[in-house]
């Protein structure tokens, strides 16, 4: 397999991580996406969204989209649980990191640490932090008398969810309020085959 990767991104961070989690060997090609190398004619015919991670599972073909690609890698493994509700709620995490987490916390820590804050996005943060506070509010509660996010067990809808909450502080997010999900972060950081973010 062939990862068109990004180091910085946490969305292609969740496949690195288990991609490696999982022992896949894979080759890992970096796309400076500050100097538009996801936009060339090139990658758009891997992913005509112009967007990373990529994954290359045969020559010439290519799955996109973070948490469709860690589904793929995970069905039949542990990482994925087996019975229906698990499944289920395995994909409402998944979704809820992409509606409600991502857009609201990741994008402030891009703009910060790739310093591309306009006047306009300057203006945005606070509604984007206001979100990003009630996401990690929903994570709090959830993880108050749990282990992980479904099941008991660390699965993909973990690694969905740490990829830019353990990162958060970059993007002007305080973490101190959220001690389950400290504890949470703590415990993913602790699993074996584990890998940061820069790695």
């Amino acid at each position: 397999m062939r990862l068109y990767d990004n180091r910085s991104s946490g969305n292609a961070y969740k496949v690195r991580l288990l991609l490696h989690q999982l022992g896949i060997p894979f080759e890992r090609v970096e796309i400076d996406i500050d100097r538009g190398e996801s936009r060339t004619p090139e990658f758009l015919a891997r992913n005509p969204n112009g967007r990373i991670p990529v994954l290359e599972i045969a020559p010439g073909r290519h799955l996109a989209e973070s948490n469709a690609i860690l589904w793929y890698l995970a069905e039949g493994t542990g990482f994925v649980a087996e019975d229906r509700r698990g499944r289920a709620e395995t994909l409402q995490w998944m979704f809820f990191e992409q509606y409600s987490h991502e857009p609201n916390i990741a994008t402030p820590r891009y703009w910060i640490t790739h310093n591309l804050l306009t006047p306009e996005r300057e203006a945005q943060l606070p509604a984007k932090r206001k979100l990003g506070y009630d996401a990690l509010g929903v994570m709090e509660t959830h993880l108050a008398d749990r282990a992980f996010f479904v099941g008991e067990r660390y699965s993909i809808a973990d690694i969905a969810l740490y990829a830019y909450t353990h990162v958060a502080e970059d993007g002007g997010f305080d973490l101190a309020p959220y001690p389950s999900v400290r504890r949470w972060l703590d415990r993913v950081a602790h699993e074996p085959r584990y890998i940061p973010i820069t790695a």
